[in-house]
């Protein structure tokens, strides 16, 4: 039998080397995220009733007609949000305030959106901001695009 300081031994090196596995999975998953391009930082309050609270970082990317939205920390490489060109419309944009500058990304934009007719507020940098409009602008014709 071994004693207790050689079995504490192996399960400290074990943790260890999870958490390794899933620090490398990370860096995996986001260079896998950003092989193509088209990728941005891109925050989504999940809970939009809360505010300066309920904000999460994570990576969006273009794929044809669709937004995807991953979150940072994460294990899966699929998207936990996929946002259609044809229902999202920016209704409006303001600087992150109080709490939400600690929050979000730095120089982030917290832009106000319409999905689906439901409310959803994301936060992106102006230059990301820029690219999302022009994405959404280059929707078919015949689309309305509410800008303000």
């Amino acid at each position: 039998m071994l004693p207790a300081w050689a079995i504490a031994l192996d399960v400290i090196v074990a943790c260890l080397l999870a958490l390794l596995l899933i620090a490398l999975w990370l860096i995996v998953r986001r260079r896998w995220l950003t092989r193509h391009g088209g990728t941005f930082e891109l925050s989504v309050r999940l809970r939009p009733a809360k505010v300066g609270r309920s904000w999460v970082l994570g990576l969006g990317r273009y794929s044809g007609g669709d937004l995807e939205w991953f979150r940072i920390f994460s294990l899966s490489p699929r998207p936990l949000k996929v946002l259609r060109r044809s229902e999202l419309s920016v209704v409006s944009r303001r600087p992150a305030q109080g709490s939400e500058e600690f929050a979000l990304y730095d120089d982030a934009v917290v832009v106000e959106c319409r999905y689906a007719g439901e409310p959803l507020d994301l936060a992106l940098t102006t230059s990301a901001l820029t690219g999302l409009m022009a994405w959404l602008e280059a929707a078919p014709p015949g689309r309305d695009l509410l800008t303000s």
